[in-house]
């Protein structure tokens, strides 16, 4: 073998472990980077009360909520993964005066809850968010489910899992296995990725009226993602934000279009 061919052999096989030592770094540390919960704790606003409720595997977490009116449903508002429930108050600022109750739902691992937080276990928690406003006698039936980013998985296999009286997408993903390979297309993410959230395969199965939020400048998350979603169904509510990135859910036009999907729910509702 030629001294040339022995270096080539050499710059290949030095490659292919590069390559493969890269693979082992991101399953290894790939919960850190779905999960990057905040570090900063910003306190408590806009009225609402921390409360907590207790998971089937027996974690107890914290969250905020505040009742609402009577006869007013009540938001149950899963937010993305580099945010806490306290963002979740900014992003029902308009719909808090407007009578809605919100239960701003936490997730395990992130403003000091305990665990770590992975697929089964967020949806392990929005279970006992729904199981805390069945105590206070609130149904699913009266729940308009809210799902932002990563939310948005979370939210659909709530939606799936009992019918609430609508559910709503802000900046959601078709599935967190399709964004990867999209974004990092060199990752075999069938093998490497534990948590799918495959929203796509659940959406044509959720019995309850459907809005999809995006921004046309979402980097993040692209909102081919949610036109994806809107086709799987026929009575879906899409609306595209010019302009508009992956804050979307902290803009008042996106909490403007939340309201007027609501009203008209409401109206059809008084109308039957």
């Amino acid at each position: 073998m030629s001294r040339p061919v022995r270096v080539l052999m050499w710059i290949v096989g030095l490659a292919i472990a590069a390559y493969l030592i890269v693979l082992a770094l991101l399953w290894a540390q790939q919960g850190r980077l779905i999960y990057p919960a905040p570090t900063a704790l910003t306190p408590p606003t806009g009225g609402f009360e921390q409360v907590t409720y207790r998971t089937s595997d027996g974690l107890d977490l914290a969250a905020g909520y505040r009742a609402g009116e009577p006869g007013k449903p009540t938001i149950l508002y899963f937010h993305g993964n580099g945010a806490d429930w306290v963002s979740s108050v900014v992003a029902t600022d308009r719909l808090v005066p407007s009578g809605y109750g919100v239960l701003a739902a936490e997730y395990r691992g992130y403003r000091g809850n305990p665990g770590t937080p992975h697929e089964d276990g967020l949806y392990r928690d929005g279970r006992a968010a729904l199981a805390f406003l069945a105590t206070r006698g609130i149904a699913a039936g009266d729940v308009v489910i809210i799902g932002n980013s990563i939310g948005s998985g979370v939210a659909v296999q709530m939606a799936s899992e009992q019918v609430p009286q609508a559910l709503v997408l802000i900046s959601p993903f078709a599935s967190l296995r399709q964004l990867v390979d999209e974004k990092m297309r060199w990752v075999p993410s069938g093998l490497l990725l534990r948590d799918r959230y495959e929203n796509a395969e659940k959406i044509a199965g959720i019995d309850a009226p459907l809005l999809l939020l995006h921004g046309d400048a979402d980097t993040l998350i692209p909102d081919t993602h949610s036109r994806q979603l809107g086709r799987l169904r026929d009575d879906a509510k899409l609306v595209i934000f010019e302009g508009k990135g992956h804050d979307l859910a902290w803009h008042d036009e996106a909490e403007e279009a939340v309201l007027s999907f609501l009203d008209t729910l409401n109206t059809r509702g008084t109308e039957r």
